[in-house]
């Protein structure tokens, strides 16, 4: 029976899920929260960004475009599949890992055996394929196409290893979700890139990039201890910590910069510094020290860092979001 209920849950938040529920589950909801797919909304997001800056330059088609979101999407649902199996074969997701603890894990919770979450990874990795092998027949076969969609490959297979174990995990998440993303699906749309439009991927993606730092810096005693060496781990807490603050800060100058200094963007856009309160809330976090155990009330841990990033992200999200279609609204039909 299809649990739409779920769909919905899955899509907002990283729901907890015993063996009997998930037995339960439809094909469609276990896919949903096996991927993590509250976090791969961002995905979502980036080629909405891409598709509103496409259509302020008059060169945007619904069609491709939903084609193109659809296998991102896709995409990054096999990439967090591949993540949790390439670490459970290694051993890094066992004895009550951190990963373990925020959210289901179908191999290490036993909810299925590798060999189904492999067919899972192949169907879910074979439509993004499909949607990838169809943008490049509507362009033309793009030369640049090809390259963006050998780049997107490049991150969905090698990110969990050996990437992230090289301290690049977290500049991979930027780039995918900022420039990569963003410039390439504007590519597919208008054959051209433009820095402008590269600019304006920078806040996401460091937006992006902070939970993931955030997420890292949480479970950053639990990798050292399994030789997983995210940049918290080789740069240290502290340092990391003074790093995802001015990530935050310069997310919020780029996007200063596109108003005042390029003028890209209409003052409109300042509408995103209503996420000060989460931004504040979250630099305030990231000035000390993860607690030792977690304040009374606070439900999410071990999360720590990254789930205050979370909120500040959903909220910057929505207000850039808001932002940038009043923006573009405003070029397209009062573009003096």
């Amino acid at each position: 029976m299809v649990n739409f209920r779920m769909w919905k849950t899955a899509l907002s938040t990283i729901p907890q899920v015993s063996p009997e529920e998930w037995e339960r589950l439809d094909v469609i909801s276990r896919y949903l929260v096996m991927t993590r797919s509250a976090v791969a909304t961002v995905t979502i997001f980036s080629s909405i960004v891409a598709g509103l800056l496409a259509w302020r330059s008059g060169e945007f088609s619904l069609g491709i475009w939903l084609i193109v979101t659809l296998g991102l999407f896709l995409a990054h649902g096999a990439n967090n599949i591949l993540n949790d199996y390439v670490d459970y074969v290694r051993g890094v997701d066992t004895d009550n890992y951190f990963r373990t603890m925020y959210g289901p894990h179908p191999l290490v919770h036993g909810f299925h055996d590798t060999r189904t979450q492999l067919r899972y990874f192949a169907v879910s990795g074979v439509l993004a394929l499909i949607a990838g092998l169809y943008t490049l027949y509507y362009t033309d076969f793009d030369h640049w196409v090809l390259v963006l969609i050998a780049i997107g490959a490049f991150f969905l297979l090698l990110y969990t290893f050996p990437l992230k174990h090289m301290a690049l995990g977290e500049f991979s998440i930027f780039l995918i979700w900022g420039p990569v993303m963003i410039g390439g699906v504007y590519y597919v749309l208008t054959r051209q890139f433009d820095w402008n439009v590269i600019l304006t991927s920078i806040p996401v993606g460091l937006s992006v990039m902070s939970i993931n730092l955030g997420k890292h810096i949480d479970k950053s005693e639990d990798d050292r201890s399994r030789r997983v060496t995210t940049l918290p781990v080789l740069i240290g807490e502290r340092v990391a910590r003074t790093l995802n603050f001015l990530v935050l800060v310069g997310t919020y100058g780029v996007i200063l910069y596109l108003i005042f200094g390029a003028h890209f963007f209409s003052p409109v856009m300042l509408i995103v510094f209503l996420a000060g309160k989460q931004l504040f809330q979250a630099l305030v976090v990231l000035w000390k020290p993860k607690p030792e155990s977690p304040p009374e009330g606070f439900t999410a841990w071990p999360v720590w860092f990254s789930a205050f990033l979370f909120v500040h992200n959903r909220r910057f999200i929505a207000l850039f979001m808001a932002g940038l279609v009043l923006d573009t609204a405003l070029r397209v039909f009062l573009p003096r």
